[in-house]
């Protein structure tokens, strides 16, 4: 009876620690505040961005929102993805006359990768605007310690020689001695890694530049970056400018 009574009282205490510990975690931390119109009222809005830390002393944020205080008082909050060195910027990005909110936070891999969101409170009515689609990149290894590459928005595929990486390729087997490969291999071609927001060309306002990094055998093995610039426009995002820059 005394070892049950044990049990009970111990399992009790583990329950009241656990919860207490959770609670310290839920506690929320005003990461930066803005001051800035994002209803289109004229009336610079108080917009605090806040995050829980996975653990005490973390730089990684679990959970992070936004809380938006309107004109009349209320209080509109958006909830984000969580990351490092979570953050908001603002830019008419859907061209309506009211700026826009951009949030971003790093993913923390090695892709150098960020986690995106983009709303718009005109009138005080919160919208997500889809962020732009990556485009349908294809590359693959060619015999002679060449790889190609097509990109939409580029007429010609870009053709690279990589025969000073041959070593390196012929000892991870991609590459026999005489230049053949061993099996079709395609080219490593990461999603959209960040944006930034950027002023578009013979276009009235602004628009979003994506990066994407193409690499070959691994992820370090990098062979350039497919540098794409977007423009918002009859309700869909629009490539307006695709360049290609190969990694040095």
């Amino acid at each position: 009876m005394r070892n049950r009574l044990m049990t009970i009282v111990m399992a009790i205490i583990l329950i009241f620690s656990w919860n207490n510990t959770m609670y310290a975690q839920e506690k929320p931390t005003a990461l930066l505040e803005y001051d800035h119109d994002v209803t289109g009222d004229g009336v610079r809005n108080k917009i605090t961005l806040y995050g829980i830390p996975f653990e005490s002393n973390s730089k990684f944020y679990q959970k992070v929102w936004a809380e938006i205080e309107l004109r009349d008082g209320k209080k509109v909050r958006i909830d984000y993805e969580g990351g490092y060195e979570p953050k908001l910027e603002f830019a008419d990005l859907n061209h309506d006359g009211v700026d826009d909110i951009l949030y971003s936070s790093a993913t923390g891999g090695s892709g150098g990768l960020y986690n995106y969101a983009l709303h718009t409170l005109k009138d005080a009515q919160l919208k997500e605007i889809p962020l732009p689609e990556p485009l349908q990149i294809e590359g693959a290894f060619q015999n002679d310690f060449k790889a190609i590459i097509e990109i939409p928005g580029i007429k010609d595929p870009i053709v690279l020689d990589l025969s000073s990486r041959k070593d390196d390729y012929i000892s991870l087997g991609l590459f026999q001695k005489n230049g053949m490969l061993n099996e079709p291999t395609e080219l490593m071609i990461d999603p959209i890694a960040f944006f930034e927001i950027v002023k578009v060309k013979n276009k009235k306002g602004y628009g979003l530049k994506g990066y994407r990094q193409i690499s070959g055998a691994y992820h370090a093995d990098g062979l350039g970056t497919v540098e794409t610039t977007w423009y918002y426009e009859n309700g869909k995002w629009n490539p307006v400018k695709v360049e290609w820059k190969t990694s040095e």
